[in-house]
């Protein structure tokens, strides 16, 4: 006998849909309708003109936002919703507001800066540059975060309600549970592993009647030896004198990279060499970390300490950064952004790519069409600020280090409930999320779809 249910109800891809990055999910119901995550499309030029794009919906009719974590591709959205009528609460764990507030300001600063260069050096196709938001969007969009702590159900409009669930991604990272129209669904957000330098292992899997799960490494398992290529790396670049750059996501990476190469340091892996943290957003973030080790925040392994987490050369000012463009000697710079998008590891790139001693280590996921993804795939030159700069250091890929879940450790997590009524996977490149779909089928029997983009699917409960 099946549950009764709307038949109203209603799951719409507004992003990561033939892509992995810009999460937005639009669930309908006769009551309320919630947008599931906001992010930003990033990476080649096809996706992030989609940001320029008039809203898929329209931004007043929306009741709720929930965020799953803070990482610019899930709420980089929020300030372009804002200004276009958005009033409504975003619903998030207390890291995740803690950490957002840090990305949409940083966020809205370069673009504030990119439209700064592109009018002074005469480089964009419109005149006159402007930024796709502002910092006024960012602060309206933060006034509205609506912090939630542990994974009792909040209500929302329509008599729709959402629990949170910890995903081991990021700090504050969560699976989100949203009852809506007598459905059930689960969105993974970016699910994490059970192994993290930071965190501890992600909650356990939620029996729902849908799911919506992430695919960034569907189609990959993750190497095991990324410490050793890191240490091997780094200890040729001290032998050449040269300087190890490390482009790191400020918000997890920077302080994940922080403690690895501290256990390398300690056990002698690697010599000790002075570490640079040179990106004003890592620093921010670094003392949420640092706030959330000191209240012992049962999302952090209990040996991630504040003191741990400072044994490092923090460097914030202008000229501190202007310095590490060309050390004196050889050191491990990590600066942002992890994809060479943006930010101060763009001056660090122009000033020491052309330089054989040095080494570029990118130990994150490179989505196509970005920088990262051009030194990883072995450009010999790349364009940043408007010139060409000739890649003459050395390219190390670091695999490992990503905080996604990969195919297996996905599996395993959802091998522990009953399948679904459907599922849907998102958030992937469209090999990954067509593996990933295929895996879901003929390993756990699930009735796996990979949704196109825009793309509309009723949501119904399964058979109880």
């Amino acid at each position: 006998m099946s549950t009764s249910t709307s038949t109203r109800s209603a799951l719409t891809f507004l992003g990561a849909a033939g892509t992995v990055t810009g999460s937005k999910f639009l669930v309908e119901t006769d009551g309320a309708r919630l947008l599931i995550d906001c992010g930003l499309f990033q990476g080649p030029r096809q996706w992030r003109r989609r940001n320029w794009d008039p809203p898929a919906v329209e931004p007043s009719s929306l009741d709720a936002v929930v965020l799953t974590h803070a990482h610019l591709d899930h709420c980089g959205y929020l300030p372009l919703l804002v200004r276009h009528g958005f009033t409504g609460p975003v619903v998030c764990s207390p890291g995740t507001a803690a950490l957002a507030a840090i990305v949409l300001r940083d966020a809205a600063h370069l673009e504030e800066l990119e439209a700064e260069y592109a009018r002074r050096d005469g480089y964009s196709k419109h005149s006159p540059a402007l930024p796709l938001f502002d910092t006024a969007d960012a602060e309206r969009a933060i006034t509205l975060l609506h912090p939630h702590t542990g994974d009792d159900p909040v209500p929302l409009p329509g008599g729709a309600n959402v629990s949170l669930h910890p995903s081991a991604h990021i700090l504050g990272s969560t699976f989100a549970v949203l009852d809506a129209g007598g459905v059930r669904t689960l969105f993974t957000g970016d699910m994490g592993r059970p192994v993290h330098p930071l965190l501890t292992p992600p909650a356990p899997a939620v029996e729902t009647d849908v799911v919506v799960t992430e695919s960034t490494y569907g189609a990959r398992s993750h190497a095991a030896n990324g410490r050793n290529v890191l240490a091997a790396a780094i200890t040729a670049t001290a032998r050449r004198g040269g300087v190890c750059l490390l482009p790191a996501f400020a918000v997890d990476r920077t302080p994940s990279l922080m403690m690895i190469l501290n256990e390398l340091m300690q056990t002698g892996a690697i010599p000790s060499l002075p570490v640079h943290v040179d990106s004003p957003m890592a620093l921010r973030a670094l003392e949420v970390y640092r706030r959330a080790a000191a209240a012992h925040d049962p999302q952090l392994r209990p040996e991630v300490t504040a003191e741990v987490l400072s044994r490092v050369h923090l460097d914030a000012a202008r000229g501190d950064s202007e310095r590490l463009n060309r050390p004196s000697g050889p050191c491990v710079v990590i600066s942002a952004s992890g994809m060479a998008t943006g930010g101060r590891v763009l001056h660090h790139l122009a000033a020491q790519l052309p330089d054989p001693r040095n080494t570029v280590l990118l130990t994150g996921y490179q989505v196509p069409g970005t920088r990262g993804a051009a030194l990883a795939d072995g450009a010999h030159q790349v364009k940043i600020h408007g010139e060409y700069v000739p890649v003459r250091a050395q390219v190390v890929v670091v695999d490992g280090f990503s905080a996604h879940a990969d195919a297996e450790e996905l599996i395993a997590w959802f091998a522990t409930v009953r399948p679904p009524r459907a599922a849907y996977v998102v958030h992937g490149e469209p090999d990954s999320a067509a593996t990933f779909a295929a895996r879901l089928g003929a390993e756990l029997g699930w009735n796996a779809v990979v949704p196109a983009y825009r793309e509309k699917v009723a949501l119904r409960a399964r058979e109880r």
